[in-house]
């Protein structure tokens, strides 16, 4: 029986022209092989798969070659690239650096590199997983990476560029790799097949790319798989089945029953997927990625970046056409919280489920937020605040509009003052208070059209001015007796003795709201006014303070309503000469405090002594 070699090894590529996807790289290497400028040090770092361990094969061979072509690519018949080939060559020393880690396993390496190569120009070493090295390792490594010998070539190769120190990093030429993009794996494997005489779909290669995600040692791992499984036919339907795939048919289905809310067809159609053994984490990520897809393809600019087989696009951009953007980004947001929280879900069935029902309503949710046809979006604060007040300024230092105003100036000094009322509901259930003026041409014209009806059987209705009706008597006309006149009354000044009657009343209900601290706070404090609308409060200890800041806006509304006027204030101030009686627990700290206790309880001292504890003080 014939020894089998997987793919990987067996088409992996042995010149610079064979490398897929990574042009970029190779005409620079092959560039400095034939300009002879060569760099005695490289960094090829990149994702796994991509070809870095390949390429600096393919250099070392190269520089070693006797017979190099115009194009900079090694011979293959020479004595250096055959003996390259079966493995035999000696001045080419690769080194595992996840096993080979220690600063003794660098210092081997160094030694070795004193001694010239026996046949050939170069000696090359390339190190694989280089991140791997120990600190220790990559300063043993510094100098000789700094100043190596004329024929000495080191060639790293690592993953993770970001764990690799800055020193080693600047003696380096940094070679990063992509990843393979899909065109570029589909058609290396369409090559592959067609050597091996496998019948293979485009749709499965095309899978097997997506899959494998810029992978090509992947890709070719998978296609081995899929051979075997297949028996040597690869199709759509066997490469879906094996690579536990969902079908993107699956979410076009799931999407138009989301769409339309018919979320009974979309829990029995996620159901059906469960039975087929897909966890709900992979629906997830799917649902995402589709939603993605007909997100990119929004726009003709951006639907390259579809990811997706050629059989699909045109479904692609139908949806696109037919769903607006909100709703795509709203649910892609949904499933990416969706995703993020599964982990931690108990129910994982449900946590899905529950994703589905908000994409079911999500269309119904954006229309509700719609206005004009353009989305409203919510105002956003640069802080949070319990209640903004406003000062109230009385009816009667408001002058509604120029015609009103000459009215007022016009009438009888002589005549007993007229208190401008406002007009409260008697009913809650009542309409809300009318219209300003100026917005209701009703209005307007009752005010500028003379009385035509006598208000002497109506002793409520507000008298007129110059035979004109005024602002209440039209208000009053329209809306009946469903509001109460009630007169504004005057603010007034603050007063000490008014207030600290308001004080000592607020203490009382503290008392009988059983806030004793609270209220002997209040009985303690000392009053002082500054001006009409400001006063002080002054108390013994922080403490009170914080009392006293806690029942702020009660209190305030207590003063606004006993004084009819919301521009009072007040600010507290703490008694400099009194000192606070602060618990003794506060007072002492942690050592003190433990002394405290091992004096009252021996056995404490006892305990840390035998079992040899410390504290931390």
């Amino acid at each position: 029986m014939e020894n089998f070699i997987v793919s990987a090894r067996k088409y992996r590529p042995q010149n610079f022209n064979t490398v897929v996807g990574q042009a970029h790289i190779t005409t620079t290497l092959k560039n400095a092989i034939l300009n002879q400028q060569l760099a005695h040090a490289f960094l090829f770092c990149g994702p796994r798969g991509v070809g870095k361990t390949t390429c600096a094969r393919i250099l070392a061979k190269t520089i070693n070659c006797t017979n190099i072509t115009k194009e900079g690519e090694a011979c293959n018949q020479c004595e250096s690239c055959v003996s390259f080939e079966k493995g035999a060559s000696l001045n080419i020393h690769e080194l595992d650096a996840a096993s080979n880690n220690s600063v003794d396993d660098i210092r081997t390496l160094v030694e070795q590199v004193r001694f010239a190569p026996q046949a050939g120009k170069y000696k090359v070493y390339i190190v694989d997983e280089v991140h791997m090295l120990s600190p220790s390792a990559f300063n043993a490594f510094l100098k000789t990476l700094e100043e190596p010998p004329p024929y000495a070539i080191f060639i790293l190769a690592t993953t993770e560029k970001h764990k690799i120190l800055p020193t080693i990093l600047s003696r380096c030429q940094i070679f990063d790799f992509k990843r393979i993009v899909p065109e570029d794996t589909v058609k290396h494997l369409e090559e592959i097949v067609a050597k091996e005489h496998i019948k293979a779909e485009r749709n499965a290669l095309q899978l097997i790319a997506q899959k494998s995600e810029g992978c090509m040692r992947d890709a070719l791992s998978i296609l081995d798989k899929i051979v075997s499984f297949s028996n040597g036919a690869l199709t759509y339907d066997n490469t879906l089945e094996h690579l536990n795939i969902l079908d993107e048919g699956y979410f076009f289905k799931l999407l138009t029953h989301l769409t339309e809310q018919d979320l009974t067809s979309a829990m029995l159609l996620y159901d059906e997927i469960n039975q087929k053994g897909f966890e709900g984490d992979t629906v997830l990520y799917g649902m995402a990625a589709f939603i993605r897809n007909i997100l990119v393809c929004k726009d003709k600019a951006s639907a390259h970046l579809l990811e997706s087989i050629e059989g699909w696009r045109d479904q692609y951009l139908a949806a696109a056409e037919k769903i607006g953007t909100p709703y795509l980004v709203s649910a892609l947001n949904i499933l990416n919280e969706a995703e993020i929280q599964f982990k931690m879900a108990r129910n994982k069935r449900l946590h899905v489920e529950l994703a589905l029902i908000k994409l079911n309503f999500l269309q119904q949710a954006i229309e509700l937020s719609m206005e004009d046809g353009q989305l409203v979006k919510k105002k956003l604060v640069d802080s949070h605040y319990p209640i903004r007040t406003k000062k109230i300024i009385p009816l009667s230092n408001i002058v509604v509009n120029a015609e009103a105003k000459l009215v007022i100036e016009t009438a009888s000094p002589a005549a007993n003052p007229i208190s401008t009322p406002i007009a409260t509901p008697i009913a809650p259930s009542k309409a809300a208070i009318p219209p300003p003026v100026p917005n209701n041409p009703e209005v307007e014209n009752a005010v500028n059209r003379p009385n035509q009806t006598s208000n002497a059987n109506n002793p409520s209705v507000a008298p007129t001015i110059g035979g004109k009706k005024s602002l209440l008597a039209v208000l009053q006309q329209k809306y009946g007796n469903d509001y109460n006149i009630e007169e504004v009354k005057e603010a007034i000044s603050l007063n000490m003795e008014t207030l600290q009657l308001c004080w000592n009343d607020y203490a009382q209900k503290m008392e009988k709201d059983l806030k004793h601290s609270v209220a002997g706070t209040f009985r303690v404090a000392t009053l002082q006014i500054e001006d009409p609308t400001h006063f002080t409060i002054t108390v013994p200890a922080l403490t009170a303070q914080k009392f006293v800041e806690q029942e702020r806006m009660s209190l305030m509304e207590t003063i606004w309503e006993r004084f009819q006027n919301r521009a009072i204030q007040f600010s507290i101030l703490v008694d400099a000469g009194e000192k606070e009686d602060v618990p003794l627990h506060l007072k002492l700290n942690s050592k003190q405090k433990f002394d405290h206790i091992a004096k009252q309880y021996p056995l404490v001292q006892q305990l840390k002594e035998r079992l040899n504890l410390e504290v931390n003080f």
